[in-house]
């Protein structure tokens, strides 16, 4: 049923993994299966067999040619360097080729303890790994970059966290599992080959058109340095839209640590994530993050931050000369900023229905945030219903604000700007609605499907979110329910890291 694996990191040199099978669990069932994902891949679905399918994505059998390895990696968390981290729980069986001529990691997590688990179960619990496949494949549909789940399956056991639990393995896609913290892992060790090796398999992979006769260089300069260089633009170029989306969606990722930053651009372990209901540029949900360090404003600086850690793992190889290599460096970091306030910007455009670039337009965005803030607007809500304001009076937007003083203050300059679109209002509506989704995996009804499956065995409310969220700008007849914010008594202001 499996493509061919190819296998391209196991096949780097022993320090930068750990050779480990899955731990076998006692009872595997497949509880869920991405099928169009499946197929994508290159897998035999007519081959299909949902018994062996659940020992294969449990870890009980490995598919042929498939050689499992653990991860090394670094990382700094909440600003603190670990110089060991690892695939504590997570498995790579090899990379596929899809059926775009793209590699794809496959992972398993919660695969067992690996020599990475730091005397932790190297297991998962089925709510975590019910999230992470609910909000990754969310993610994806609403397009932002994104590891894929491919499958969850039961384990059959029980695991411990703050109360026991049902255990789960989730099979994880991603275009590599490489992070900033996989380069810190060998700088900190001073093994500059290792860098070296793991950034010519990461512009390889991701970045191909960095070929040294493609690029500039400035005098003095030679191919390889500019090479490493402009790798270090690339990978900020895709962090900055990344994030950019992020924000434009009211998405909170929660632990933004250097070993969850990819190199290839997509967002990665959804532990503590969430997409905030009434908008606060403040709020926080990690149950961890006590300092508010990963609050949502913060996300763009900390998305800055990490780069910084990427280049001091560089420097040797952008320039041999220290403070030349710090300088070009700098130079990349510095420009982040500008570069993410342009994407961003692009973001917030589009959600407001705007194509054209006039001066006034990021005071324009930053008044309407001010005005949900001061309202308690729900972020997701307002911004789609905000399309109805073009055609009418629309008193289901006004009801979303506690207060809207702000809002009427700031709905003249909106509608002035929108003329100076030159189109109708009808086809700016269509557009908002295009980008500004009304289907989010909003935290009560993420909990409603855990606690469904984890304490009665009841995958159906898992498996309607799943449907509903797979088309989150179309406007499904009763399914209403889904578009609204958390009742009083149901609203979820901490989450927790699982899987």
């Amino acid at each position: 049923m499996f493509p061919e694996f190819t296998l391209r990191y196991a096949r780097l040199p022993e320090r930068f993994f750990e050779r480990f099978d899955p731990v076998p669990v006692p009872a595997p069932r497949l509880v869920a299966f991405n099928r169009a994902l499946a197929e994508a891949l290159g897998f035999d679905l007519a081959a299909f067999d949902e018994a062996r399918a659940a020992d294969w994505f449990a870890g009980n059998a490995v598919p042929a040619g498939a050689e499992p390895v653990a991860q090394a990696y670094a990382g700094h968390q909440f600003g603190h360097f670990n110089p060991r981290l690892g695939d504590g729980r997570a498995v790579l069986l090899g990379e596929v080729t899809d059926r775009e001529g793209r590699l794809c990691d496959i992972q398993l997590k919660g695969a067992g303890m690996t020599p990475f688990s730091r005397g932790a179960d190297g297991r998962a619990p089925l709510g975590p790994v019910l999230r992470e496949y609910l909000v990754s494949e969310a993610m994806h549909r609403l397009g932002v970059p994104t590891t894929r789940a491919l499958a969850a399956v039961t384990s059959g056991e029980q695991v411990f966290r703050r109360v026991p639990e049902p255990g789960a393995v989730l099979t994880r896609v991603a275009s590599s599992h490489l992070r900033v913290g996989t380069f810190q892992y060998f700088a900190a060790r001073g093994d500059q080959e290792a860098v070296r090796t793991l950034a010519d398999l990461a512009i390889e992979r991701h970045y191909s058109q960095l070929h040294p006769q493609l690029l500039e260089r400035e005098e003095g300069d030679d191919e390889t340095s500019g090479r490493y260089l402009a790798f270090l633009e690339a990978v900020a170029e895709r962090q900055a839209a990344l994030v950019a989306k992020w924000m434009g969606l009211g998405f909170i990722h929660g632990v933004m640590n250097t070993d969850n930053c990819t190199i290839s651009g997509e967002t990665i372990d959804y532990g503590p994530c969430a997409f905030m209901e009434a908008y606060s540029p403040t709020m926080v949900f990690s149950s961890i993050d006590e300092q508010g360090r990963y609050a949502y404003r913060n996300q763009p600086w900390l998305a800055q931050w990490n780069l910084a850690r990427l280049a001091e793992t560089l420097l040797p190889l952008i320039d041999p000369d220290h403070e030349s290599a710090v300088k070009k460096a700098t130079a990349v970091i510095e420009a982040f900023e500008p570069r993410y306030e342009a994407e961003w910007l692009a973001v917030m455009r589009a959600k407001l229905g705007l194509t054209r670039e006039e001066e006034g337009d990021r005071e324009l965005v930053e008044a309407l945030l001010a005005a949900l803030e001061a309202g308690r607007a729900d972020f997701t809500l307002a911004f789609r219903r905000l399309s109805e304001v073009t055609q009418e009076n629309a008193p289901a937007f006004h009801e979303l604000f506690e207060n809207d003083g702000a809002l009427q203050e700031w709905l003249p300059r909106w509608r002035e700007r929108l003329a100076r679109e030159g189109v109708g209002m009808e086809e700016i509506a269509a557009r908002m609605n295009a980008v500004n989704p009304l289907y989010i995996p909003r935290n009560h009804q993420v909990e409603r499907v855990i606690a469904a499956a984890a304490e009665h065995d009841d995958f159906a409310p898992f498996e309607a979110l799943a449907e509903v969220l797979a088309e989150p700008f179309t406007e499904q007849p009763g399914r209403e329910s889904y578009a609204l914010s958390a009742p009083p008594a149901e609203r979820v202001f901490r989450t927790f890291c699982g899987t």
